[in-house]
């Protein structure tokens, strides 16, 4: 139930107003004075404001309600306040509209107009509460992460913030990490986020696919071999291992490493100990080792395909980067980066963010790129984007481009919950936002 203040020096205007409201529903609180309702805002949730214009019973200029409004205004810039004005004092009430009130009625009042203005108005202001939430959400965030580096990672879904976050406190640790995910999800991108946010980050960093390693050049690559070593080679090679030493080493596709390679790993992992092929002199390393895989490494285990104690060195704290389809609030954020100053049509936004994108951030940047030769320039439409849905959109289920009434009755029916609206147009939140800010809706 929304609690409505009311201030006025009038007891019959307190109780009328009182009754009224009461009926219908509203919680009700009331103040006598400017200083009892300051002190309400501060102490209690106040959804909107019903105030006179004077207090004082020799007083006509509307001086003090003027007063009271900018008090209110400070304390919330966002509470809803309808001003209840006599005619005298009209120029000082649309004075205040145009300062931030939200609207203003004459003495007598209209019930249902007073009714109808306060059902709007509180829906809107929820509106409002909820935009300065994500705002200073938003805000947060970047704040958060303003002195980190982010390796151009592009997100705003809170399962991306939340993985960020534990990628940076991973970063300061010395621990093995595990990051796992489908294939272009940004798996090499969080490892590089790991190591660009740790200590080793002036240290090499190393990246090498392992499951792209031909088995009977493995050893050579991990660990190095000496001239001679085997047919083909003819001068020393330095391995990843060692090139890595006091850095980063970054194995991907670590779930594709045949068994024979996992038995040599462990035990580079577990001692820092390896031999060049070709060479009986033992080196010792000291590098921080981040694995990668879309595999699932635990059947892996079952299948005998994977060594239960590799994944569990490997596996010290696991990092899961989510499909692109399972943060759709990322893809507007990321097409907006692939293809800078275009704009996409209701059509487009609705096939983007239902499309499963299996290939993930990958297959999304590649669908990009190709849209951006084929249309360089214009409004793009579903088409443009070549689109195979894995779940095709009915004719029904597309909606055309909403207009500024329309979304107005949207932001109203849905108690401006922006999330439902965006969901009733099939747009992201972030597209809705555009929309809102393009349209100049009050929000």
């Amino acid at each position: 139930m929304e609690k409505i203040l009311i201030v006025d020096d009038n007891p019959a205007v307190l109780e009328a107003l009182s009754l009224l409201l009461e009926i219908h529903n509203f919680n009700v609180v009331t103040a006598t004075t400017p200083f009892e309702a300051i002190q309400i805002v501060q102490y209690q949730r106040i959804a909107l404001v019903i105030q006179d214009m004077n207090f004082t019973s020799d007083t006509t200029s509307g001086e003090e309600g003027k007063t009271l409004f900018y008090a209110l205004r400070e304390e919330n810039p966002h509470l809803p306040i309808i001003l209840i004005t006599a005619w005298t004092e009209l120029s000082t009430a649309i004075e205040l509209v145009k300062a931030g009130a939200a609207d203003y009625l004459p003495k007598p009042w209209d019930d249902h107009k007073l009714l109808t203005c306060i059902n709007n108005l509180i829906e809107l202001g929820r509106t409002k509460q909820l935009v300065a939430t994500h705002n200073r959400q938003q805000k947060e965030r970047d704040d958060k992460y303003s002195t980190a580096n982010l390796a151009g990672l592009i997100f705003k879904s809170t399962a991306m913030e939340r993985l960020v976050t534990m990628a940076l406190q991973v970063a300061k640790s010395d621990i093995s990490a595990l990051i796992t995910g489908p294939n272009g999800s940004g798996k090499e991108c969080i490892a590089t986020i790991i190591q660009k946010n740790s200590s080793l980050i002036n240290q090499p960093f190393i990246k090498v696919n392992a499951g792209a390693l031909p088995q009977e050049l493995l050893e050579a690559e991990l660990f190095g071999a000496e001239a001679g070593a085997y047919t083909g080679i003819s001068k020393q090679r330095i391995g990843r291992f060692e090139a890595a030493d006091g850095g980063t080493l970054f194995l991907d596709e670590i779930g594709n490493l045949p068994l024979s390679g996992q038995m040599k790993l462990l035990r580079v992992l577990q001692t820092g100990e390896f031999e060049r092929l070709g060479s009986t002199q033992t080196r010792k390393v000291t590098v921080r080792v981040i694995s990668a895989t879309n595999e699932n490494l635990l059947q892996a285990i079952t299948e005998g395909r994977f060594r239960e104690d590799l994944y569990y060195r490997l596996n010290v704290i696991e990092l899961n980067v989510p499909a692109l389809c399972e943060r759709v609030d990322d893809i507007a954020p990321l097409i907006n980066h692939f293809l800078p100053h275009r704009e996409l049509s209701i059509d487009a936004e609705q096939a983007l963010n239902r499309y499963q994108w299996p290939g993930n951030v990958r297959e999304l940047e590649n669908a990009c790129k190709r849209v951006g030769v084929i249309k360089p320039n214009g409004l793009l439409s579903a088409e443009d984007f070549g689109l195979t849905p894995s779940s095709p959109i009915k004719n029904n289920d597309v909606k055309k481009e909403p207009t500024k009434f329309e979304i107005e009755q949207s932001i109203r029916a849905n108690q401006g919950v922006i999330a439902k609206v965006a969901r009733e147009f099939g747009l992201s939140r972030q597209a809705l936002y555009r929309r809102l800010q393009k349209m100049g809706i009050d929000y």
